[in-house]
C-alpha cells in the first residue's frame, strides 16, 4: 500500500502542473475520478501508472481528484476541454449530474470513456466496468444464505445517486426477494466511508439490541466499519454475517480471518481497459491494446475497441483464493 500512496501523491502533484510542461506530441488523457480517499480508487489510479504505454512514456495521463463532488468533476472536465485533452476517462460521483460534462466533451469532439461507475448518457464513447447488480445480488445472497433466509438485516448504501449505489441496491433487493421472511430494519447511506458506517452501526446496535442478524455493506470500507462497531460493542462477529464489495486489502484479510465475505472488483482491469480505449480513440484507431487484461478475461474480447460496454467479471473472495489475491496485492 505504500507504493499506492506514493503514486497517489505523485499523480496529485502532476495534476497541478500547467499543461505546457507535458511532453509535446503525446496523447493527453485526463482521468476524472470521483474521489481518492479510499483504497479502491487508489488501486484503480495506480493501475494507470502500470499500463505499458505510461511506463514507456508514450502517453501523458493526469488524474483529477473529484473530492466526491459532482460540480468539482464538471469543472475539471471543462478545464480538460479548454486545455484540449485528446481523451477523458470519467468515473462519476453522480449518474445524473455526470451527463452534463459528458455532453460538453462530446460537443468538443473529445471522446469520453466511462469506467467503474456509470453516467446516464448515451454519449460515452465506451465504458469499462463491472455489473453492479450482479455484485449486489452476490453479496446479499451470501449474507442471506448464512442467516438461513430468515431474520433481520441492515443495508449500508453508497452515495445516493451514484450508479454503484443504485445498481447494488437493485441486486440486494433481488436477493432479498428470494427470502420473503427477511426484514430490512435499517437502510442508510454511509457514502463509501468506513468511519460513517461504523457510526451508523453503533447507532443501530443501540436501537435494535439483539435484533440484527446480518449486514449488507455496499462496499468493503462500509462493511469493515460495521465490523469495527460490532467489535467495539464486544459482540460476537459470528452472529453478524457481513458482506462487502471491492476486495480491498483489509477486506481480503478479514475474509481470511473469517470475519466477512467480499466480491472482488478488478481495479486493474477497469483502469487499464479504459486507458487502452482512451488511447485507441485519441489515436483515431491507430493503436493495439497493450494491457494484459484482454488475455486474462477471455469473455471480454477487445473487438477492435468498438464495443460500447466492456463488462469486467467479478471474483468472489474465498478461503481458496484469498492468499493468492493477497500475494498479488503485495507486489
Amino acid at each position: 500500500m505504500k507504493r499506492i500512496g506514493l503514486f497517489f501523491a505523485a499523480v496529485s502533484a502532476v495534476a497541478l502542473l500547467a499543461w505546457p510542461a507535458m511532453a509535446a506530441g503525446k496523447p493527453k488523457i485526463g482521468a476524472a475520478v470521483y474521489g481518492l480517499k479510499a483504497e479502491y480508487m487508489q488501486l484503480w489510479t495506480a493501475a494507470l501508472k502500470d499500463h505499458p504505454a505510461v511506463k514507456r512514456g508514450d502517453v501523458d495521463v493526469v488524474v483529477f481528484d473529484g473530492n466526491y463532488n459532482a460540480l468539482t468533476q464538471q469543472e475539471q472536465i471543462n478545464n480538460m476541454i479548454t486545455q484540449k485533452f485528446d481523451a477523458i476517462i470519467f468515473v462519476p460521483i453522480d449518474a445524473e449530474a455526470g451527463a452534463t460534462p459528458v455532453q460538453a466533451a462530446h460537443d468538443a469532439n473529445i471522446p469520453v470513456i466511462g469506467s467503474n461507475t456509470r453516467v446516464k448518457s448515451d454519449l460515452l464513447t465506451s465504458y469499462v466496468g463491472s455489473d453492479d447488480v450482479v455484485s449486489g445480488y452476490l453479496e446479499g445472497k451470501s449474507v442471506l444464505d448464512r442467516i438461513g433466509c430468515k431474520g433481520n438485516v441492515v443495508i449500508i448504501e453508497g452515495p445516493i445517486g451514484q450508479s454503484a449505489q443504485i445498481s447494488r441496491l437493485e441486486g440486494n433487493k433481488k436477493a432479498l426477494a428470494e427470502c420473503p421472511n427477511v426484514k430490512v430494519i435499517e437502510d442508510q447511506t454511509a457514502n463509501w466511508s468506513r468511519a460513517e458506517a461504523q457510526k451508523l452501526m453503533e447507532n443501530w446496535l443501540t436501537a435494535h439490541p439483539g435484533q440484527i442478524n446480518g449486514v449488507i455493506g455496499q462496499n468493503d470500507e462500509m462493511a469493515l466499519g460495521a465490523i469495527e462497531a460490532i467489535k467495539e460493542a464486544k459482540l460476537d462477529l459470528k452472529n453478524f454475517p457481513t458482506a462487502g464489495i471491492d476486495g480491498i486489502s483489509d477486506a481480503l484479510r478479514a475474509v481470511k480471518a473469517g470475519e466477512m465475505t467480499s466480491i472482488l472488483q478488478d481495479a486493474h482491469a477497469q483502469a487499464q481497459g479504459a486507458l487502452d480505449l482512451a488511447i485507441f480513440y485519441a489515436k483515431k484507431g491507430d493503436y493495439k491494446p497493450e494491457s494484459d487484461i484482454w488475455a486474462k478475461y477471455k469473455d471480454m474480447p477487445w473487438h477492435d475497441g468498438k464495443d460500447k460496454i466492456y463488462n469486467v467479471p467479478w471474483t468472489p473472495v474465498t478461503t481458496a483464493n484469498v492468499d493468492e489475491l493477497l500475494a498479488e496485492r503485495s507486489k
